[in-house]
């Protein structure tokens, strides 16, 4: 099982399949980097090479206690890249994933990147208050993410869950998908989803945004109730210049799993652009 060893003897797993210019699938809150399933093999059979691995707290990844902030998440997402000496790579970052997407760019530069894509993303900053008026996250409903975790961590994802999936008032997954992703949910850290909710709902990403001028891909579902398009990846492309943007119609957050057929062309029209 590969693993990779960075600060304070964090165990980061990832797996890495194919051969071609790397990608590397940074996953969302609360799942692992399982939730790709629906993308690697259409990657590799484009001819990419396909690196995910899960966020600390997640997955396989070890549980510490602390270290659930966004410079801790870009210096493993920097440990990751420089222990398999990737250059010439494509960043995705789905939902919390566009975060370390975003702050990795903004703290390390594009060196080793070539392109960035935002996917259901959280930048360019979530927290709605008078400094930011355009949030989607105002104060009371992270406080109301953070007790439900503490209360009942396995019932409110398991309700966020289903939440991810819909458009509207319709179900756009199985309900075995669902289920599915539930159960990558519930063996995440209770502290480190806790954590997360503060990480994602209050890291302002904008200055990050301004200092990418690679190659970039916004890809949003236009029904997307968890992370609305018109407060995160519609702003995110008008503050990253060129960026491109895709919208899927009736896409609700998820949708890599919902669409994965459009999403996957999207993403590797992008690639081969």
């Amino acid at each position: 099982m590969p693993t990779l060893s960075v600060n304070n003897g964090v165990e980061l797993y990832y797996e890495d399949f194919g051969t071609g210019d790397p990608v590397v699938l940074i996953h969302g809150w609360p799942l692992s980097g399982r939730s790709w399933e629906a993308q690697i093999p259409a990657l590799i059979a484009a001819g990419k090479r396909v690196i995910t691995y899960d966020r600390r707290g997640f997955g396989k990844s070890s549980q510490p206690w602390d270290g659930y902030d966004y410079d801790t998440f870009a210096a493993d997402l920097d440990a990751l890249l420089r222990h398999l000496d990737l250059t010439g790579v494509t960043l995705v970052g789905f939902s919390m994933g566009g975060g370390e997407v975003a702050r990795y760019l903004g703290n390390y530069g594009s060196d080793r990147i070539a392109k960035a894509v935002f996917a259901g993303a959280v930048p360019p900053y979530l927290h709605k208050g008078p400094e930011n008026p355009d949030g989607a996250l105002d104060d009371a409903t992270i406080k109301g993410f953070q007790d439900g975790i503490n209360q009942d961590r396995i019932a409110f994802v398991d309700g966020f869950a289903t939440n991810f999936f819909t458009a509207g008032s319709t179900l756009k997954v199985s309900d075995a998908q669902v289920r599915y992703a539930q159960e990558l949910a519930h063996v995440a850290s209770a502290k480190g989803t806790l954590d997360c909710v503060a990480a994602f709902g209050t890291t302002d990403f904008r200055g990050d945004l301004q200092k990418i001028s690679i190659p970039t891909l916004v890809i949003h579902g236009d029904s997307d109730a968890v992370v609305p398009f018109e407060n995160s990846g519609k702003i995110t492309a008008e503050i990253v210049a060129g960026a491109k943007v895709h919208v899927i119609k009736d896409g609700p957050h998820g949708i890599n799993a919902s669409h994965p057929g459009e999403f996957n062309e999207a993403l590797i029209g992008f690639l081969n652009s």
